[in-house]
C-alpha cells in the first residue's frame, strides 16, 4: 500500500513536470477541474443564447425596434440570421481548446497523450452539448416558448427542433469545417510565428524542435461534431449531407498531406483516440434512431416506430461486442505484436542499440543518471559509495559481491 504503479508512456510522452503530483492529490484536482468543467460549459451558455437571439429574426425586431428598418433588407436579414450567428459561435469556440488542454494539464496526467487526449474527451462533450443540443433547445424554447418537456416527448421534440435548425447546422458546416480546412493548409499561425522569430528577434532554431505534433484535442472533436450532425440532420434535413461530404472528401486530402508531410509523430499512443471515435459514432447512431422515432410519432406511424425499436437494441448490442471484444486491445499491448516487434529488432540489429537506450530513455536531463552521479568519481574517493552501478558496468569478480547489495544513489 506504499506505492501505486501506472504503466509508463513513451519516453518522449512523459510530462515531467506533473511527476511531482503526490497520488492523493489527484483525486481532489480531477473533482475540482470536473467542476471546473461544467461551470464553463454553463457560462458558454451566454454567447450561445446570444447567438441564436440572432437567429430569430422576429424576437430581434422586438428586442431592438430602431433595427426594423434595416432587418427588412433581405441581404441584411440573411447575413445577421444565417451568417453571422455561426461565425460568432466560432470565434467564442477558439477559447475552448485551450481551456480545455489547460484544465486536463492541472488533471494530474503523467503523459502527453493522456493529456491530449482528456482534452479532446472535454471538448468533444462541451461541442456537442453547446453546438449541438443547446442550440436545439434553445432554439424550440425560444420560437415556441414552452417549458421543461417530459422525458417521454424528447424524441418529439428533437424531431421538431432539428429541421428549424438546419440552416444554422449548414452554414456551421461552411464556416466552421470548409473555412478550418483552409485554415489548417495555410498554418497562419505557425508561419507568423516561425517569421516574427527569424526576422524580428533573430532566432534561428532547429525546424525539428519547432515542429508541432497533430493536435487531436481540437480536430477530432471537430470531425466527430460533423458527423454528428450528418447522422442526426439526414433525417429531416438531407440537404446538409452534400456539404459534409465535400467537407469529408477535402478533410481526407488535408489532413493525410499534413499527417504525412508537416506533422511530426514524436511519440505512440497505441491507439487511445479511436475509442473515442467509436463511443461518439455509436451515440450519434442511437441519437438519429431516437429522432427516428420522434418523427414516426408526429407521423403517427407505429409500425415504422415499431421497426426502429429492434435497430436501436442491435445498435446498443454491437457497441457491447465491440466494447468486449475490441477494449482490452487499447488498454493493454498485445503480445503477439511485442514479439514480433522483438524479432524484427533482433533482425534489423537494434536489440544492443535499444538495450543500452534503456539506461537513459527515462532520464530528463541531458546526461544519464549515472554519468551525473559519478560525474566526479575521478577527484573524490567517496564516488564509489555514491555512484549507482548497473550489471553491465561491473567486473566479473564484483557481481557476486554487489549485486546481492540494494543500489545506491546520492541524494542530490
Amino acid at each position: 500500500m506504499l506505492w501505486v504503479t501506472d504503466l509508463a508512456p513513451e519516453p518522449h510522452d512523459v510530462y515531467w513536470s506533473n511527476l511531482w503530483i503526490p497520488y492523493w492529490q489527484l483525486w481532489f484536482r480531477r473533482i475540482a477541474i470536473l467542476f471546473a468543467a461544467i461551470l464553463f460549459m454553463f457560462l458558454f451558455l451566454v454567447p450561445v443564447t446570444f447567438v441564436q437571439g440572432l437567429s430569430q429574426l422576429e424576437q430581434l425586431q422586438q428586442m431592438f425596434p430602431f433595427l426594423k428598418g434595416i432587418l427588412r433588407k433581405t441581404f441584411v436579414s440573411q447575413l445577421v440570421t444565417g451568417y453571422l450567428p455561426s461565425v460568432i459561435l466560432q470565434l467564442f469556440l477558439y477559447l475552448v481548446p485551450p481551456t480545455m488542454m489547460l484544465f486536463s494539464a492541472v488533471e494530474g496526467s503523467i503523459s502527453r497523450s493522456g493529456r491530449k487526449r482528456s482534452a479532446c474527451c472535454k471538448v468533444l462533450y462541451f461541442t456537442i452539448w453547446n453546438v449541438f443540443f443547446v442550440n436545439l433547445l434553445s432554439g424550440s424554447i425560444i420560437s415556441q416558448l414552452n417549458a421543461i418537456s417530459r422525458p417521454k416527448d424528447i424524441p418529439m421534440q428533437l424531431a421538431k427542433a432539428v429541421p428549424r435548425q438546419a440552416t444554422f447546422f449548414i452554414t456551421y458546416v461552411l464556416t466552421s469545417g470548409w473555412t478550418s480546412l483552409s485554415s489548417e493548409i495555410m498554418q497562419l499561425y505557425a508561419l507568423v510565428s516561425n517569421w516574427f522569430n527569424k526576422f524580428i528577434l533573430g532566432k534561428k532554431e532547429d525546424p525539428s524542435y519547432s515542429a508541432l505534433s497533430f493536435p487531436y484535442h481540437t480536430e477530432v472533436p471537430k470531425v466527430l461534431l460533423f458527423g454528428l450532425l450528418g447522422f442526426t440532420c439526414s433525417v429531416l434535413a438531407p440537404l446538409i449531407l452534400p456539404f459534409l461530404l465535400v467537407y469529408f472528401l477535402l478533410g481526407y486530402v488535408v489532413y493525410r498531406n499534413q499527417i504525412v508531410n508537416v506533422y511530426v509523430s514524436k511519440y505512440e499512443t497505441g491507439g487511445q483516440i479511436w475509442p473515442i471515435v467509436h463511443n461518439t459514432t455509436i451515440f450519434s447512431l442511437v441519437l438519429t434512431q431516437i429522432i427516428a422515432l420522434g418523427v414516426f410519432g408526429i407521423k403517427h406511424s407505429p409500425i415504422a416506430s415499431g421497426f426502429t425499436i429492434p435497430l436501436l437494441i442491435c445498435t446498443l448490442l454491437f457497441n457491447e461486442y465491440c466494447r468486449k471484444r475490441f477494449g482490452p486491445i487499447f488498454k493493454m499491448f498485445s503480445a503477439e505484436v511485442l514479439i514480433e516487434m522483438d524479432r524484427q529488432d533482433e533482425k534489423c540489429g537494434r536489440t544492443e542499440e535499444i538495450h543500452r537506450q534503456l539506461l537513459s530513455a527515462y532520464c530528463q536531463f541531458s546526461l544519464t543518471l549515472n554519468d551525473l552521479l559519478c560525474k566526479d568519481d575521478d577527484s573524490n574517493h567517496s564516488g564509489d559509495a555514491n555512484c549507482m552501478h548497473y550489471p553491465e558496468d561491473m567486473k566479473p569478480g564484483e557481481e557476486s559481491t554487489q549485486m546481492s547489495e540494494p543500489w545506491t544513489a546520492s541524494k542530490d
